[in-house]
C-alpha cells in the first residue's frame, strides 16, 4: 500500500521561500511519475510541478522560473523549491505519485493529505 507524507507548509511573507517535501513509502512500480499539485479556496486543483521517470520536469506556466521540483529515488522523496512566493501561491498543495509497470499501461495514482501554504505579509 503506498503512502505519501508531506511536510514544509507554512506561513510566509511574499518574496519569501519554502520548501515541501514528500515522502512516499509502500511498493511502486518500475515507471514513476511525481508532483505536486494545489488547490486554493473557491478554484479546481490545478498541477504546480511534476517530474517524470527519467527526470524531465514540466511546471505551470505561473511557476516558471520560480519553483523547481526535483525527486530522490533512493530515498524515495519529491521535493518542492518555491523561492519569490506570491500571494497567488496560497493553497493547499499536494503530492501525487504515478506508477505503472512497464508493460502496463494502466497508472496507479495516489494523494498526499496535503500541507497549507499561506503567502502573506
Amino acid at each position: 500500500h503506498v503512502q505519501l507524507a508531506e511536510s514544509g507548509g507554512g506561513l510566509v511573507q511574499p518574496g519569501g521561500s519554502l520548501r515541501l517535501s514528500c515522502e512516499v513509502s509502500g511498493r511502486l512500480f518500475s515507471i514513476t511519475n511525481m508532483g505536486w499539485y494545489r488547490q486554493a479556496p473557491g478554484k479546481q486543483r490545478e498541477l504546480v510541478a511534476e517530474i517524470t521517470n527519467d527526470e524531465t520536469t514540466s511546471y505551470a506556466d505561473s511557476v516558471k522560473g520560480r519553483f523547481t521540483i526535483s525527486r530522490d529515488n533512493v530515498k524515495n522523496t519529491v521535493d518542492l523549491q518555491m523561492n519569490n512566493l506570491r500571494p497567488e501561491d496560497t493553497a493547499v498543495y499536494y503530492c501525487n505519485v504515478k506508477t505503472r509497470g512497464r508493460f502496463n499501461n494502466y497508472w496507479n495514482e495516489y494523494w498526499g493529505q496535503g500541507t497549507q501554504v499561506t503567502v502573506s505579509s
